[in-house]
């Protein structure tokens, strides 16, 4: 081998090593349109690995009509990159809400061939959707404090008042007065459970270990509610610690946990997968920082159960949303609640078969010397 030869192929290797550290999905096109080379981030943006994508033209794996292809289709005209934003590449393969901005470029060297870069918009919206879970969640606030003053003392007089009428009541009667005592337990549990949301005081947060708390969820889970059910785990065990209040966190996760258990049902195939992943590069302003804090640390649940329906999912975390016969529609606003309290960001994603909570939050910082430039804390 000679020395250009080798020195070729140090530079392709660099370029494939380049193009994984970018938190971008890029992908390259040949002339007949099959994809030639995928980066990490497009095979999780795709769902498929890179020698599977190399198997399949474009149009086979994004929606009938796309602009996209349209924009391939461009480049290899003009020879010169286009760019094009908020383009709408949603499909039951990628996944509802996808929307993306495109950077497409020719490549020279190899005519016909181009190279596509993703850049997804939905976290951006998603992260302007989570301001408005917490200005729904400070509503409900409010709504907690009246109901606990305005209903709590009245239904207080109206069960004492069922009580005394049981003493001397007939055995059809007294039916009616524990309904009443029944109906009035039933109103007060709920008040209680809308109280949470009025406690405003400061969050009690230090370095948290995720992957115990999700054992001691797993834990739970597989003790109750999940008995049946194949819960897998996907860690990445260098993660840092969570800067985070624990017993919050395990209230988080045990609701998102048992919601995609009643999804699962008694599905003998349903699964339910808990990951961890360190993904540098979301950034927010959290109400109470003038600065803006990092959010590198994604912690996701995933179910194969019937999903959420499209109509729902915009609306998933306000107050008293929910498809359950007996639920109160609390449980996913509290779930908001206490990751925006955190400031960190969370967001569902959901095709059936496949429905992913995804929770963005931050790292814990030892020390301001272990900050990095990005605001980041050291990754150990």
């Amino acid at each position: 081998m000679n020395a250009t030869v080798a020195q070729n192929m140090d530079m392709a290797d660099a370029a494939h090593i380049v193009l994984n550290t970018i938190r971008r999905p890029v992908i390259m096109l040949d002339a007949e349109g099959f994809i030639t080379f995928a980066n990490a981030d497009a095979e999780d943006f795709f769902r498929s690995s890179a020698t599977m994508l190399a198997r399949n033209t474009l149009p086979k794996l994004i929606p009938f009509g796309s602009p996209l292809l349209t924009l391939v289709d461009q480049v290899r005209e003009r020879r010169a990159p286009v760019n094009e934003y908020r383009v709408d590449v949603s499909s039951p393969r990628l996944g509802i809400e996808k929307v993306v901005d495109l950077y497409v470029a020719p490549v020279s060297e190899f005519p016909g061939s181009v190279v596509v870069m993703f850049q997804e918009r939905s976290m951006a919206d998603k992260i302007d959707r989570q301001m408005t879970h917490r200005g729904a969640a400070r509503s409900v606030t409010g709504l907690a404090a009246m109901l606990a003053h305005e209903i709590k003392n009245p239904l207080s007089g109206i069960r004492g008042a069922a009580q005394l009428l049981e003493l001397s009541a007939s055995d059809e009667d007294r039916a009616l007065t524990r309904l009443i005592t029944d109906e009035t337990d039933r109103i007060v549990s709920l008040v209680d459970r809308m109280e949470v949301f009025s406690d405003e005081r400061p969050i009690d947060r230090y370095p948290v270990n995720i992957h115990v708390v999700l054992d001691h969820v797993k834990a739970i889970a597989k003790n109750g509610f999940a008995k049946r059910i194949k819960i897998l785990e996907d860690y990445d065990p260098s993660l840092p610690p969570v800067f985070a209040n624990r017993d919050q966190l395990i209230q988080v996760f045990l609701n998102l946990v048992k919601n995609a258990a009643e999804a699962i049902g008694g599905d003998p195939q349903g699964e339910i997968t808990l990951s961890t992943a360190f993904r540098p590069g979301i950034r927010v302003s959290v109400p109470g920082s003038q600065g803006r804090v990092s959010l590198p640390l994604e912690f996701c649940v995933r179910d194969n159960g019937s999903g959420v329906s499209e109509d729902i999912l915009p609306i998933l975390f306000d107050p008293f949303i929910t498809t359950k016969p007996n639920g109160s529609g609390l449980g996913l606003a509290l779930v908001a609640k206490i990751v925006g309290e955190h400031g960190g960001i969370i967001e569902c994603d959901s095709t059936p078969r496949a429905t992913t909570f995804r929770i963005l939050m931050p790292a814990w910082k030892e020390t301001p010397l272990g900050t990095d430039d990005d605001g980041e804390g050291d990754r150990k």
